[in-house]
């Protein structure tokens, strides 16, 4: 038996991603970054950190245990990158006794569905970005699988699929989506 911390985790933008989570209570902040890397932000290696009150917020030493600042309504925020910055949002929900999901400090309980995007050649589905549109016309060119063929972008190279991230088209990021564990 030990605790064990029910945490949502949300983009600070528009908060389409998200995901719930279990933590362990002796489990530390460094690994809560651990992970976010490895499911939603790793690119390049940036840099991180934890704090309370937003970028400009009291920072939070990732060597914490989560007991030692998560309780229900405790929200703290994680930045990742301090170039093109990836926020996120991560709030302590429940706690409960128990017998922890997995021997990893970190269990995914639920995590949103892709938010779905248009073409903008045709409006059908889109499954890929072309990051030449993002950041030369700041626009979100998002195209389907036969615009993406088609797309005359290239100094960017070729169009980038799409993953279920916050940190889609930023950076050198291209995935993974999959939960690490």
């Amino acid at each position: 038996m030990q605790t064990l911390h029910h945490l949502q985790v949300q983009d600070a933008w528009q908060g389409d991603y998200w995901l719930h989570v279990e933590m362990r209570a002796s489990a530390t902040l460094a690994d809560l970054d651990d992970y976010l890397r490895a499911i939603w932000l790793e690119c390049c290696g940036h840099l991180s950190q934890f704090c309370v009150g937003g970028w400009d917020g009291k920072k939070i030493a990732k060597r914490r245990q989560v007991k030692e600042v998560f309780e229900p309504g405790v929200e703290l925020t994680h930045i990742y990158d301090f170039g093109t910055t990836t926020m996120t949002l991560i709030k302590g929900v429940a706690m409960r006794e128990g017998k922890a999901l997995t021997p990893r400090p970190i269990a995914l309980m639920a995590r949103n569905e892709p938010p779905q995007v248009e073409c903008i050649e045709c409006g059908q589905p889109a499954s890929w970005l072309c990051i030449e549109c993002l950041n030369e016309l700041s626009e979100w060119g998002w195209l389907c699988d036969e615009h993406a063929r088609e797309h005359p972008h290239e100094d960017y190279g070729e169009p980038v699929p799409l993953v279920n991230s916050p940190r889609v088209g930023m950076c050198g990021y291209y995935g993974p989506a999959e939960p690490p564990y």
